[in-house]
């Protein structure tokens, strides 16, 4: 019996994304970022100064920070205080790494962003939620940048989103929610710029293997999806 999506929707359909940005209040961006159930808090903070290995090369830095909170899940998680779990320190390197690309460093000078994404609630697809939202934190951080007067250009190059998806009874599935992420015998992780180029592809195969041709079809159904998001994005930063 083909796979029936728990909440109806298509193999190419993205769950329901929105956008509140400017969430906080003292944060140089911040955006609530709601990908079907699953709510990510993303904000971007600013700080003079760059780790020891920039300090007088006259280019900047990114980082991010990733938890998830005890109550994001049906059952009650533990804090990570002093030691991080190998998937947060996983998921933060991944949403620096993407971020990072989209700046050119000599243009943002010696000064270091952090991105901070907070996970209040996880159905899934919480990494590439944390990206996507992450984007948009970060064109805002810019934006005061410039505003103050502390940049004299923009250092972003192009827009970044990320997606799910994944082979559920050998069929490709986007947006994978939990009920369907638990199902899926092969799992991918997608982030890519503006221009379709691939920034990363984080992929596993569960329980089986997968072929050329699906893996194909799976980075069609990503890249589908990743154009929804990125004119999302658009639209939420010039409404």
């Amino acid at each position: 019996m083909p796979w029936q999506r728990p909440d109806d929707r298509q193999p190419n359909q993205l769950r329901p994304v929105s956008f509140q940005r400017h969430f906080t209040r003292f944060a140089a961006g911040s955006v609530l970022t709601q990908c079907g159930d699953t709510q990510v808090l993303c904000t971007a903070t600013l700080r003079e100064g760059v780790p020891k290995f920039l300090v007088g090369t006259g280019q900047g830095w990114l980082t991010a920070e990733y938890r998830m909170l005890p109550g994001a899940t049906p059952e009650r998680q533990e804090r990570e205080l002093m030691k991080l779990s190998g998937r947060t320190q996983e998921i933060q390197r991944l949403i620096g790494r993407s971020l990072r690309s989209c700046l050119d460093m000599k243009a943002l000078g010696e000064r270091t962003i952090t991105i901070d994404a907070d996970v209040l609630q996880a159905d899934a697809g919480t990494r590439t939620t944390s990206i996507t939202g992450g984007f948009i934190a970060l064109r805002d951080a810019i934006d005061t940048l410039l505003q103050s007067g502390a940049l004299e250009r923009s250092p972003l190059r192009y827009h970044v989103a990320a997606v799910s998806v994944g082979l559920i009874q050998g069929e490709p599935f986007l947006d994978l929610n939990y009920l369907e992420d638990v199902a899926a015998e092969v799992d991918f992780n997608v982030v890519l710029n503006q221009d379709l180029d691939i920034i990363e592809v984080q992929g596993t195969a569960e329980e089986q293997t997968f072929n050329r041709k699906q893996l194909d079809r799976m980075l069609d159904l990503a890249e589908a999806g990743i154009k929804q998001l990125l004119e999302l994005q658009h639209q939420t930063l010039h409404p």
